[in-house]
């Protein structure tokens, strides 16, 4: 693949659509696989090919929408997607505590799941999450954005809270054994 080091060239921020997405979807694993088997995920191959079985169905999720960042010669360096919330949204039925009803109450339209939003090591730093983030977020006619992130990574948490994510509750997604901090950021 590219270069690596000090002179990677401009990066630049596609926004996607579902199909665009799953048209994409080596690039996306490529990020995934590489970002997510560092500490503290410590995802498997396995780990990725289930992620990337389910993509394509995720892609097609109303709402679904990408960010894929990119050097000048086409390599893949930092992925973010998600999609609204349907009203029968599991996200919250996963907290370790309930919160109240008006803040658990989806529509379908209100919340913005972000489901991943990760860099490749060698281009962090740079300022590319946040371009990821905010390429994601614009246009969308949402109330709010909710994601989960691993509580050991510190670098995640610091840069969601600095973007103006609050912590709501704690969860362990999809029923695994590590608790994952749930932030919410208010668009209103």
């Amino acid at each position: 693949m590219g270069q690596r080091g000090t002179s990677r060239g401009a990066v630049t921020i596609e926004r996607m659509d579902g199909a665009a997405a799953a048209r994409a979807q080596e690039a996306f694993r490529l990020i995934y696989a590489e970002a997510f088997a560092e500490p503290p995920a410590l995802e498997t191959e396995d780990d990725v090919a289930a992620v990337f079985l389910r993509f394509p169905a995720l892609a097609e999720r109303p709402g679904f929408r990408a960010a894929l960042a990119r050097t000048g010669d086409g390599e893949p360096v930092g992925l973010a997607y998600g999609h609204p919330l349907p009203t029968d949204a599991v996200w919250w039925d996963e907290l370790t505590h309930a919160v109240p009803d008006d803040l658990r109450r989806e529509d379908g339209h209100r919340t913005f799941g972000l489901r991943e939003l990760a860099v490749r090591r060698p281009w962090r730093g740079q300022g590319i999450a946040r371009r990821l983030h905010e390429t994601l977020r614009e246009g969308l006619r949402v109330e709010r954005m909710l994601l989960n992130v691993h509580p050991e990574n510190t670098a995640a948490s610091a840069a969601y809270r600095s973007w103006g994510y609050r912590a709501v509750g704690e969860t362990r997604p999809g029923g695994g054994t590590v608790l994952h901090r749930v932030m919410l950021l208010d668009l209103r």
